[in-house]
């Protein structure tokens, strides 16, 4: 299949992130899955390649404001074959957003140079052990007291979480179940912070996934990141990026093991003639290669949009599941082209398989995107 056309900008975009992948990651992915980790020196190496400040402005050290930027990036990088590499690596692009658009100028400053840089590594918490998808009713609380805040409350599923630097946290500072939540931002060593234990995944091994705790945590007033109240509604401006990422992850997940079933099906021999030459193999690789064409279209479709100043938050929903059930579907049949080494870690598909999965889940499960699309998308 031919890749997206895309404009000079983004086609070096491209191109600089696709050979990072194959020399940077490509060689150590199943060593770095087997490990459920890879080096923090690869931010460095991602943000000196350009990759890290893709999507943010040259001024703070970005490589461009391009809305498309870090998402034709995410799918560039998956070539590597290790998901989790690339949440891992991007996860500044969920955490910096917040204090980018409610941020004051010298929080800006403070904080988001240093990560796009690779210097300090960024992560978001916004799921507890009782809230996930419903955002509302995050319990981890935030109580002024005169110039700090008294932080408690515990966080769950964070990405990059154990190694994060700085946590962009989504807390409770009045009773209002919307308009009561604000961002803060928790760094390292601060009394009563704890990245308190790695958590073991599916999929996406690579990346750090961690349970955070906050225990009287002392946080200045001046890493209050907008005003009280703020928070629920650039939560779900941020959703919205976030949700076409995964959806671009998704799709881009499928294409690369559609590419390697497909190679393996011109080279694999069956019954004396490569198992491609097979009706059966061959009409399965048809219907892959249509679902990931129809995904990355329409996933490209919105981010247009999206590059236009739109906020198509239904329709990102839409393509969200989408992405998810064609990832799953490509990725199953691309391990059953490939048989028994389909099953073995070693092999790509294998592990694209393995993180698919994540992707029904992350950034607002199936249902609650089906719930949005119905009250947004129908009216209902």
């Amino acid at each position: 299949m031919k890749p997206h056309p895309l404009d000079e900008d983004l086609a070096l975009v491209r191109q600089t992130c696709a050979r990072f992948a194959r020399e940077q990651i490509a060689p150590f992915a199943y060593e770095w899955e087997e490990a459920e980790a890879f080096p923090r020196a690869l931010y460095g190496q991602a943000a000196a390649a350009g990759i890290l400040g893709a999507g943010f402005p040259e001024a703070l050290g970005g490589s461009g404001a391009d809305p498309l930027g870090p998402l034709v990036a995410a799918e560039a990088l998956i070539e590597g074959g290790s998901t989790g590499v690339v949440a891992g690596l991007q996860s500044l692009g969920i955490a910096l957003p917040p204090i980018v658009k409610l941020g004051t100028p010298e929080q800006i400053e403070r904080f988001v140079p240093p990560v796009l840089a690779g210097e300090r590594i960024a992560a978001l918490a916004i799921t507890e052990p009782g809230a996930g998808s419903d955002v509302a009713g995050v319990r981890t609380r935030a109580v002024r007291d005169g110039e700090r805040y008294i932080l408690d409350g515990s966080k769950l599923f964070i990405t990059s979480g154990m190694r994060a630097d700085v946590v962009t946290v989504l807390a409770r500072t009045g009773d209002d179940r919307h308009g009561g939540l604000t961002f803060f931002v928790v760094e390292r060593g601060m009394p009563g912070f704890t990245a308190s234990r790695a958590l073991k995944k599916t999929g996406w091994r690579a990346s750090d996934t961690a349970e955070l705790g906050f225990d009287g945590v002392r946080v200045p007033a001046a890493n209050r990141v907008g005003e009280e109240g703020s928070g629920f509604v650039a939560l779900m401006q941020n959703f919205v990026g976030e949700r076409l990422a995964l959806a671009f992850m998704g799709h881009a997940t499928a294409e690369v093991a559609l590419r390697d079933a497909l190679a393996y099906a011109r080279e694999r021999e069956a019954f004396g003639r490569p198992i491609g030459k097979f009706q059966v193999t061959k009409h399965k690789l048809a219907r892959m290669a249509t679902q990931v064409l129809a995904s990355r279209t329409l996933n490209y479709a919105l981010a247009e949009r999206m590059r236009a100043g739109e906020s198509p938050t239904a329709e990102v929903a839409m393509a969200k599941n989408f992405a998810a059930e064609v990832a799953m579907a490509v990725t199953y049949e691309a391990v059953q082209i490939f048989g028994g080494m389909g099953y073995m870690r070693e092999s790509r598909v294998e592990r694209l398989a393995r993180d698919a999965r994540l992707l029904p889940i992350g950034g607002g499960t199936t249902e609650v995107m089906n719930e949005l699309i119905g009250r947004w998308g129908l009216g209902l």
